[in-house]
């Protein structure tokens, strides 16, 4: 039984999911400012007298991109083959199985290859990024860094979402291509295709259209991860214990963020 004065039950929770949706639209705020300003330093930071430099960039890219491919390579080559055991395996009930090049073809490079490439970058990426700027400003290396006149967007913001903007689309591409390359090995040992009449087959298929609509929600995907990785570190509470909530947060929004722009993505654009 509650106190005699306390709130009850169902109050408390309405007060709960309140304060939970102010947070969440603070959020959100907070990552649009970071995106406009973000903007602004590219197109205008020389003119500020605080240009964004290649050198960090690159180094982002480098830690984004080239170390990932290892994962990327190895998770788009078992989603091809496992699209394709399963097509064949479908298909064959009906006698078709040859057409399991259709359903591998458009499934990876519109669907599988940049979901599984956007997961796999805010899980490896954007926890990494959330937990360096938590750290950050509990060590209030965030706040020496105003002090010394630096701008913090233009130095730890501007560097990451560039790198995300153009690693993403390419490991997308590279994750089509190996993708398409292993499960085009399996259907021609499967079904006796060679493997030059499934890659020709799958040329015939695609369009250029099929391809960028993997790299379009790339890009959004990019945004995303980095924006969500920023705003949850600076988010940070707590010590210790705070840059561990932070980094798990990170990545539990990353992903939920990146299947429900997918979704939204394909009920806009194949509708």
């Amino acid at each position: 039984m509650a106190p005699p004065g306390s709130p009850s039950p169902s109050l408390r929770a309405l007060e709960d999911l309140g304060r939970a949706t102010l947070r969440a639209i603070a959020s959100l705020g907070f990552g649009a400012q970071l995106l406009l300003d973000s903007i602004a330093w590219i197109a205008l930071g020389r003119r500020r007298g605080q240009a964004v430099h290649a050198a960090p960039v690159f180094s982002e890219m480098m830690q984004i991109g080239v170390r990932a491919l290892p994962i990327v390579s190895l998770l788009a080559a078992t989603v091809g083959v496992m699209l394709s055991i399963q097509g064949i395996y479908q298909l064959r009930r009906f006698g078709a199985e040859d057409q399991v090049v259709i359903g591998v073809a458009f499934g990876m490079t519109r669907e599988f290859a940049p979901l599984i490439t956007g997961i796999l970058v805010a899980g490896r990426s954007g926890s990494a990024l959330a937990a360096r700027l938590a750290t950050m400003t509990i060590s209030q290396e965030v706040d020496a860094l105003r002090v010394m006149g630096i701008n913090p967007v233009r130095f730890l913001v501007v560097p990451s979402l560039l790198a995300m903007l153009l690693v993403l689309p390419a490991l997308v591409v590279w994750a089509d291509l190996v993708s398409l390359l292993v499960a085009g090995a399996y259907v021609s040992s499967e079904l006796g295709m060679t493997l030059q009449a499934f890659v020709l087959q799958t040329l015939d298929l695609l369009t250029a259209a099929d391809v960028m609509h993997g790299v379009w929600k790339s890009l959004f995907f990019a945004v995303l991860v980095a924006l969500i990785g920023i705003v949850d570190g600076a988010a940070v509470s707590g010590g210790a214990e705070g840059v561990g909530r932070v980094t798990t947060n990170s990545v539990v929004h990353g992903i939920t963020a990146i299947v429900l722009t997918d979704m939204l993505f394909v009920f806009a654009t194949t509708r």
